[in-house]
C-alpha cells in the first residue's frame, strides 16, 4: 500500500474505493507482493536445490494457493483438510508435505492414500506407521532440536517442552524403530519457531539436523521449517533473508559433500510470503473519548483478527480516508463483547465516523484464524493482481450462521 497523490493505493487501485466497492470489513491481498517474496526467497537460496513448501495454515484461500503454485512453490499442510485444499488448487501429491500433530492414525492413513509426503513427529505414530506400511511408503521425521526461538512463547515450537517433534535426545529410539520396521526415511525436518532474525538460529538447527542425518543412508531432502520475521512497523528489524540464504546454503553444500550426494533443501515459509500482502479494511463506527484515551471503535474485532489479543502482535493502522489531517493518539478497538484492542496509543490522522482504517500485515493468520464469535459474519477476501481486483471469497450471510445447526423443534 503506497501513498500516491494523497491517496493510498495498491497496484494503482485506491484503497478507499476498494472499501466502498466491497464494503467493510474486508480482507485485501496484494498478489504482486506475494510473488516478490517468493522470488526473494528463491534468489537467496539460488545456489542450492531449494523447494519451497508454503505453510498453508497462514492463508489458505485456494486462489492464493494457485498463485503460489504458479510461482513454483509446493505446500506444507497440517491437516487432512489442508491436504485436500492443496489438491483442489492443483498441487500434485508430490508437492505436498503433510505435517500433522496429535492426529489420529486414520487421518495419516488417509494422507497416505492421497499420496502426499508424510512427516511424523512422535514415536508411537512412527511405530503405528511401521506396523502398517513397513518400508513401502517413504516418510519424513520431524525432530525437536531443543532450540528456544521465536517472537512469542506460543510460536516457539522447538524447545525441550514443546509438543512438536521427536526430541533429538531420543534419536537412538528413532533409529531403533526405523531399523525394526525397515522404514523408508527420505527426509528429516526441524522447525524452531516464528519471527527468527538471525542466521545463527538456523545454523544451530542445521548442525543438529546434519548430525542426525548422518544416521540415515537414503535421505533425499532436509527441511528447515520456516520462521522468517517480517517488519511490522517503521524501524522494525526483519530477517535478512539474503544473509541467511548465503550462510545456510554454504553449510548445506558442505554437508552434502560429506553425505556423499546433493540433497534438496526445503523451507516452509508462511508469514514471510503472505503477511505483508494483506490489509484488513474496517470502518470507524464511533470515536469515544474517556479521561485517559480516545477509542476508534471499528466494525471488526478479534473475530476477524485475533493476533493482537492472542500473541500481543503489532499491526500498523492507517486512516486511509484522511492523508493530510492533524495527527492524534488513538486506540483502535473492535465491536466484540470482549476486550479486543487491535492497536493501542497509535498516531493517526484525524479520524471521523465513517473513515476507512487499514490494518496492515494482515495476510498471515488473519482470515485463517477468524471465527463467528458473537455470531458475527466473516468478511470477504479480495485479491489484487495485475492491477485488477478479484473477489476470492464472498462475505458470509446470516444463513451461513444457521447452515449446520439443526432445529429439533423445541
Amino acid at each position: 500500500m503506497e501513498l500516491i497523490n494523497q491517496t493510498y493505493q495498491i497496484q494503482g487501485l485506491e484503497v478507499t474505493e476498494l472499501a466502498s466497492k466491497y464494503q467493510t470489513p474486508v480482507y485485501v491481498y496484494d498478489g504482486e507482493k506475494i510473488l516478490s517474496q517468493v522470488k526473494l526467497l528463491q534468489e537467496a537460496f539460488s545456489s542450492v536445490n531449494l523447494k519451497i513448501k508454503y505453510a498453508t495454515k497462514a492463508l489458505s484461500n485456494i486462489n492464493i494457493l494457485k498463485l503460489l503454485k504458479k510461482a513454483g512453490s509446493g505446500i506444507d499442510a497440517v491437516s487432512i483438510e489442508e491436504v485436500k485444499l492443496g489438491m483442489y488448487a492443483g498441487f500434485e501429491p508430490s508437492d505436498i508435505m503433510y505435517t500433522p500433530n496429535c492426529v489420529s492414525f486414520e487421518e495419516i492413513q488417509e494422507a497416505v492414500s492421497l499420496g502426499v509426503m508424510i512427516n511424523i513427529d512422535n514415536i508411537p505414530m512412527l511405530e503405528h506407521f511401521g506396523n502398517s506400511y513397513g518400508n513401502t511408503v517413504p516418510i519424513c521425521i520431524r525432530l525437536n532440536p531443543h532450540i528456544m526461538a521465536g517472537g512469542n512463547a506460543k510460536i516457539s515450537v522447538g524447545h525441550i517442552d514443546s509438543k512438536f517433534g521427536i526430541s533429538i535426545l531420543q534419536l537412538k529410539n528413532i533409529l531403533s524403530v526405523v531399523e525394526q520396521y525397515n522404514l523408508n526415511v527420505i527426509g528429516l525436518h526441524v522447525h524452531t519457531g516464528s519471527d527468527i532474525l538471525e542466521a545463527e538460529v538456523f545454523l544451530k538447527g542445521a548442525k543438529i539436523l546434519f548430525d542426525a542425518a548422518r544416521e540415515f543412508n537414503d535421505l533425499k531432502f532436509l527441511d528447515f521449517g520456516g520462521g522468517f520475521k517480517v517488519a511490522y512497523k517503521e524501524g522494525d528489524i526483519a530477517t535478512d533473508i539474503m544473509d541467511i540464504g548465503k550462510k545456510v546454503s554454504a553449510a548445506f553444500v558442505e554437508f552434502c559433500k560429506v553425505y556423499g550426494r546433493d540433497l534438496e533443501l526445503w523451507f516452509e515459509p508462511g508469514k514471510f510470503l503472505v503477511s505483508e500482502s494483506g490489509y484488513l479494511l474496517v470502518k470507524a463506527n464511533v470515536i469515544k473519548s474517556t479521561p485517559v484515551s480516545t477509542f476508534v471503535g471499528v466494525d471488526s474485532g478479534l473475530n476477524h483478527l485475533i493476533r493482537p489479543m492472542m500473541y500481543d502482535a503489532y499491526h500498523g493502522v492507517v486512516n486511509v480516508s484522511n492523508t493530510t489531517g492533524d495527527q492524534h493518539i488513538y486506540s483502535v478497538v473492535g465491536y466484540i463483547c470482549e476486550t479486543d484492542t487491535i492497536a493501542t496509543d497509535r498516531k493517526m490522522n484525524d479520524v471521523k465516523e465513517g473513515d476507512t482504517i487499514a490494518i496492515k500485515n494482515a495476510g498471515a493468520y488473519g482470515f485463517s484464524m477468524s471465527s463467528n464469535y458473537n455470531s458475527r459474519l466473516r468478511p470477504p477476501e479480495v485479491l489484487i493482481l495485475g492491477g485488477k481486483d478479484y473477489l476470492i471469497r464472498e462475505r458470509e450471510t446470516f444463513d451461513d450462521i444457521l447452515k449446520n445447526q439443526v432445529d429439533i423443534g423445541i
